[in-house]
């Protein structure tokens, strides 16, 4: 009566999850999309992205006019005016003054400097959004995953609820067989044996179950463990394609190779414009203003304008030491790039693999299952006509649940390695 108790206690405690708290329905569909528009992970990504962006007008912005306006107020201790006498090479008067004035610089050229900076700007911009590109892949990838194993938890804990009914009816049978002494109570021991295996499995598939909700919930960003009540999903079609046509779409279609291609051509432009920082750069400048309080010898008004010329000439090896940090950068950037390559082309063979072997196991397992099945119909038939024991429906009983959450877990894990393989081609978007 105890064992009776403790089952059905267990069976409310694992039935609905969430007793206290609805289940929320989810599709697939419904689960990637509250994640890209919920993860933090899709929004820093967003945000790199945008800065980067920024940085691109900060390095045009050398190519517009540079406006600014001054206010000026001057005394010296001399009521004659004075003159600096030590601190610079000149000796410029210094007149009692206030004024105001506008001041305005525009480049003319740095020959094709500014021009390489912005492009390496544009260029990392651009590789910021393939990451963001790349990020979304990521995460609906883990969603995927975590949606999968999600099911096969819950399709598991299922199995383990049918379970315990069906032995918890055979342990009653063979109790009332024994107390009309046509049974024995080894026959009784065993049928105890086999529920509380039963109870123990619903236990571990409760827990099972609740982790991956935690999962899944982690990643739509919600705090607190949700539970679901999750839609099935559509066996995907196999993929045929050969090897190297899907290795051809993954180099062409990962928005994470797009991105390295992008830092590899920017650091090469930023190693083009470190190169031109011996050339010279000319700016023109104007200014005017008023000077509605002075010294007599100064105008009412001014206004000047000119032109100016910078050469570098000595920097302490400065300008060749950054021209070659950046050509050391670009080969590290090709070569990161060339590595990663070479790694996308091994994941894409192995995932294929792998997804093959899910589906072998699949059409295996379903196989396995259907035996299952049949070998448990016989041993109840033989155990009611009183030709087998306990052991054989016991064994028969294990082998069919065993077949059941083997064929529970082949069918998503072919699902979640199809996902998987999408991945690798780019095709997660």
């Amino acid at each position: 009566m105890n064992k009776a108790l403790c089952c059905i206690l267990l069976l409310c405690a694992a039935g609905p999850l969430a007793a206290a708290d609805a289940p929320r329905h989810l599709t697939l569909q419904q689960a990637e999309q509250i994640a890209l528009t919920q993860h933090p992970r899709i929004s820093v990504a967003n945000l790199t992205a945008l800065a980067a962006k920024e940085s691109t007008r900060q390095a045009r912005s050398a190519f517009f006019p540079n406006v600014f306006g001054s206010v000026t107020a001057v005394g010296n201790t001399d009521p004659n005016d004075t003159r600096l006498g030590a601190g610079a090479l000149n000796n410029p008067i210094i007149y009692e003054r206030e004024a105001n004035g506008v001041t305005i610089s525009q480049l003319i050229t740095d020959f094709g400097r500014t021009w390489e900076l912005t492009k390496s700007a544009k260029l990392r911009a651009r590789s910021q959004e393939m990451n963001l590109e790349a990020t979304r892949e990521q995460i609906l990838l883990e969603v995927d995953s975590a949606y999968f194993s999600s099911l096969a938890a819950q399709s598991v804990l299922e199995v383990a609820q049918q379970t315990v009914k069906s032995r918890q009816s055979v342990l009653q049978q063979i109790q009332t067989l024994a107390t009309n002494k046509l049974r024995s109570d080894l026959d009784v021991s065993f049928a105890s044996v086999d529920l509380d295996q039963a109870i123990i499995l619903t236990a571990k598939a409760t827990n099972d179950l609740k982790a991956s909700f935690a999962v899944l919930s982690t990643l739509l960003a919600e705090r607190e463990p949700q539970t679901f009540t999750l839609a099935a999903v559509p066996m995907p079609p196999t993929i045929t394609n050969d090897v190297s046509a899907l290795i051809q779409e993954a180099l062409s279609q990962r928005p994470d190779l797009a991105r390295l291609r992008y830092e590899r051509d920017a650091a090469k432009q930023f190693a083009q414009a470190e190169r031109k920082l011996v050339y010279p750069s000319i700016s023109a400048m104007g200014t005017a203003g008023i000077i509605p309080t002075g010294a007599s010898q100064l105008p009412w008004d001014y206004a000047a304008a000119g032109v100016n010329m910078n050469v570098p000439l000595f920097a302490g090896g400065l300008y060749k030491a950054r021209r070659r940090e950046a050509e050391y950068q670009a080969e590290a950037a090709d070569e990161t790039l060339r590595d990663e390559e070479d790694n996308i082309i091994r994941d894409v063979q192995i995932t294929k693999l792998n997804m093959e072997y899910a589906y072998q196991r699949l059409a295996l397992t379903l196989q396995l299952l259907q035996n299952a099945n049949q070998a448990l119909q016989l041993a109840q038939a033989r155990l009611q006509a009183g030709l087998g024991s306990i052991i054989e429906l016991s064994q028969a009983e294990l082998n069919q649940t065993s077949a059941q959450i083997a064929a529970t877990d082949e069918r998503y894990d072919y699902q979640s390695q199809h996902s998987a393989l999408d991945f690798q081609l780019g095709r997660l978007r």
